[in-house]
């Protein structure tokens, strides 16, 4: 009989122990998407351009796209933005940052571009938010985040 009772104990630890999740750090791991943070600042049309051309890669890989736009990145996100396009394939940075939006990516100018400039918010292009540093913190933080400057 005891070694019944004893048997029983061993199937019942087995299932249970087979009905628990794995530790945390596999869940995390398992359950984290890909995270890109590019913040670009760059004047010339290829210095914009190239984190676009990433982080539409990024995108249709699965990532999580956030795009924050400074200083001189953030003339980018203005309506009135005449960059020339660009080969291969003859698009502007600005149909590059239009199609991430389309697709779902955040995209912000910093929270100190438009105060120091003489642009409002009805100048940015449909899609184009105001950062909120708090926000963009705990983006930067999350673990599965990769940042790319430029």
């Amino acid at each position: 009989m005891a070694a019944g009772v004893l048997g029983l104990c061993s199937v019942f630890s087995a299932h249970l122990l087979a009905q628990q999740p794995p530790n945390k750090a596999r869940l995390d791991q398992i359950h984290s998407t890909p995270q890109l943070f590019v913040t670009i600042t760059g004047a010339t049309p290829q210095q914009r351009a190239m984190p676009l051309v990433l982080s539409n890669q990024a995108l249709k890989q699965g990532a999580t796209v956030r795009i924050l736009l400074c200083d001189d990145g953030g003339e980018l996100a203005l309506v009135n933005d005449q960059a020339r396009p660009l080969a291969p394939r003859g698009v502007t940075p600005q149909d590059l940052l239009n199609n991430l939006i389309q697709q779902g990516a955040v995209v912000e100018v910093c929270a100190i571009f438009l105060p120091n400039s003489a642009h409002t918010k009805a100048d940015l292009l449909p899609g184009v938010g105001v950062a909120q540093p708090q926000d963009v913190a705990t983006f930067m933080l999350a673990p599965n985040t990769r940042l790319f400057t430029h």
